[in-house]
């Protein structure tokens, strides 16, 4: 089901791809559009939230690519209970959706996914997981084991470690309590989360007090045990979460079981492109961003044999903030643009 409608300034068409969920086609009715880059937006995101899509529309909007911005269960303040399974399934949906819509139209295009902050742990868990998925212990999420279909190009921007995220903040403290203070409230709740998450038949999420959780995250978002742990994995680096993908102290074996494991699982036809940015406060002053990215680009090549990582686009993007949303981030944005719109241009050339 679609409908043209128009998001404020922003005109195209509201697709319903399942049931409850929908995507944002930003497009105009002037140019021909075969090709899709489905955008997943981070914790909180959802359709129309991430400023430089702006710039990626403006920029793709006489090129036969249009951008669908997703709206998954665990957009907004859905992502508290979410799952990285339930995410990964939804955007299967979305893609046999678009991919059916655009054929009966224009015929065969090509289809990338593009994730933002934690929509990249979406990118690389869909590249790397079971397909199908095997439900994960313990978790309640319904999964419906849909085959994921193969896509043609896929983009991780500002992929940062959501547990050194949360690790900084223990570090520091906030503007309410000391470090010691906030290591505390962190502990009470990894206690309170392992008891209520590891009893019980697992049907059914318990929800931390928001009391506790406002005290680490800036939202009054509910969160689930299930998923605080996942986000904060406390037995980290040793057993990391599925959330913990990007850690800078994950082992360089885990990071050939996931990284390693997308030229091995085949869901790649391109390579994978990764842009991180050089002055995201959401890093902690201790990862040394260029090795970390060396280590990915190894794993991922695994360590020569194949190559997945997309050397000539990714790059750490001076002075990028977060989700280069500062007003000093008019360099930055042309710089990501230029290289998304290289990247979607290579794979229109792809046999």
């Amino acid at each position: 089901m679609c409908a043209i409608v128009s998001l404020g300034p922003k005109a195209g068409v509201l697709h319903q791809y399942a049931k409850k969920l929908i995507a944002f086609e930003y497009k105009t009715q002037s140019v021909k559009k075969p090709h899709s880059l489905l955008f997943i937006g981070g914790l909180g995101d959802g359709v129309a939230t991430v400023d430089y899509m702006e710039d990626l529309v403006a920029a793709l909007e006489k090129t036969p690519w249009s951008i669908f911005t997703l709206q998954l269960s665990s957009s907004y303040d859905g992502w508290g209970s979410g799952s990285l399974d339930q995410d990964i399934e939804e955007i299967a949906e979305c893609v046999n959706y678009v991919r059916e819509y655009k054929s009966v139209n224009f015929g065969p295009g090509r289809i990338a996914i593009m994730g933002h902050s934690t929509g990249s742990q979406d990118v690389l868990s869909y590249l790397y997981r079971p397909n199908p998925l095997l439900k994960s212990p313990g978790c309640h999420v319904e999964i419906n084991s849909v085959k994921r279909p193969v896509i043609d190009g896929a983009i991780m921007q500002a992929p940062v470690s959501d547990r050194e995220a949360i690790l900084n903040v223990l570090e520091n403290g906030t503007h309410r309590d000391s470090p010691s203070a906030i290591r505390e409230h962190f502990n009470k709740m990894v206690e309170f989360a392992r008891r209520n998450t590891s009893s019980g038949d697992g049907t059914m999420d318990v929800m931390l007090p928001i009391e506790w959780t406002t005290r680490i995250y800036p939202v009054t978002t509910p969160i689930s045990c299930r998923r605080f742990l996942s986000l904060a994995s406390p037995d980290s680096p040793k057993k990391p979460s599925l959330d913990d993908l990007f850690s800078s102290d994950l082992s360089n074996d885990r990071l050939h079981e996931t990284f390693g494991a997308i030229a091995t699982q085949g869901m790649l036809r391109h390579k994978l492109m990764v842009l991180y940015s050089g002055r995201d406060r959401s890093v902690p002053k201790w990862v040394d961003k260029s090795n970390l990215m060396q280590r990915w680009k190894t794993a991922a090549n695994q360590n020569g044999k194949v190559e997945i990582w997309d050397s000539e686009n990714s790059m750490i993007i001076p002075n990028a903030s977060h989700a280069l949303s500062d007003p000093d981030q008019h360099e930055p944005r042309r710089i990501l643009v230029s290289r998304v719109t290289n990247y979607l241009k290579t794979l229109e050339k792809l046999s």
